[in-house]
């Protein structure tokens, strides 16, 4: 029988907080406990110095990933430096061998501050979101944030565009 509590969260539910409150195992406790209960649960790690894998005592990689040991639930971490690499991929890749190679280097340096950084995670977050079929596989979306300033930034992004 679920708990009241959790039973009444919605869909999508974030674990806030300053570092070194526990927001990982608080999160990784009520993904756990949500699918004990039956629901079908991702668990999605924001924080750049995630701990999701070691909470859950397996590796999590930026793909969805199930628990071995939990049934009905699956874990991402979203690699802040991967999604960088992917962005600037996405960026470069296309015209690169059609501009000479100091512009590349150019656009390669510009694309190497940590506003680069933080888009493309919001990237990875929001392209969780917007998949229509990744998230109708699960009843219930938990993230294990980073440190509230980071989150803030995070979530203000499309404000700030």
């Amino acid at each position: 029988m679920p708990h009241a509590f959790l039973g009444s969260l919605p869909r999508f539910v974030c674990s806030p907080g300053r570092g070194g409150v526990g927001k990982p195992s608080l999160a990784c406790a009520t993904a756990t406990r949500l699918a004990d209960d039956g629901r079908r649960v991702l668990l999605v790690s924001t924080d750049p110095a995630s701990n999701v894998a070691q909470v859950l005592g397996q590796p999590i990689g930026s793909r969805p990933t199930a628990v071995a040991t939990v049934l009905g639930l699956t874990a991402v971490e979203i690699d802040p430096e991967a999604a960088a690499a992917a962005y600037r991929e996405a960026i470069i890749g296309p015209v690169r061998g059609l501009l000479p190679e100091a512009e590349l280097a150019g656009i390669t340096e510009q694309l190497s501050g940590s506003c680069t950084t933080e888009i493309a995670s919001f990237n990875e977050f929001t392209g969780l979101l917007a998949d229509p079929t990744l998230v109708a596989d699960y009843d219930q979306v938990i993230f294990d944030t980073a440190p509230t300033g980071h989150t803030i930034r995070l979530l203000k992004l499309p404000g700030d565009w």
